[in-house]
């Protein structure tokens, strides 16, 4: 079994700052990838930024330049740093992991944490 615990989310006025980290334990023998998604009542989880492999990001074009993801390969954690967030960027953040444990495919989830800008 695999967890995913997320922290950082919270309240911030908007050109602020925060920054959301997510641990992974459990049964994990490879990671492919780690990233972030976001989720607004009634609409599709949306990708935010991706890490994959040896460090090749990828970025929703509406955070390029704001938002930086980055992993710690050695603690299973990956981070996205939000800066000069927008009243836009209200929303749930979902971590996800993907990868292998032992020899099956991995897809995990993690609870969410809600990251709100006030304007």
């Amino acid at each position: 079994q695999v967890q995913l615990v997320e922290s950082g989310g919270g309240l911030v006025q908007a050109g602020g700052s925060l920054r959301l980290s997510c641990a992974a334990s459990g049964s994990i023998f490879s990671i492919t990838a780690m990233g972030w998604y976001r989720q607004a009542p009634g609409k599709q989880r949306e990708l935010v930024a991706v890490i994959i492999g040896g460090g090749i990001t990828k970025y929703a074009d509406s955070v390029k330049g704001r938002f930086t993801i980055s992993r710690d390969n050695a603690k299973n954690t990956v981070f996205l740093q939000m800066n000069s967030l927008k009243p836009e960027d209200t929303d749930v953040y979902y971590c996800n992991l993907a990868g292998y444990t032992d020899s099956l495919p991995l897809n995990a989830w993690g609870q969410g944490t809600q990251v709100t800008v006030s304007s």
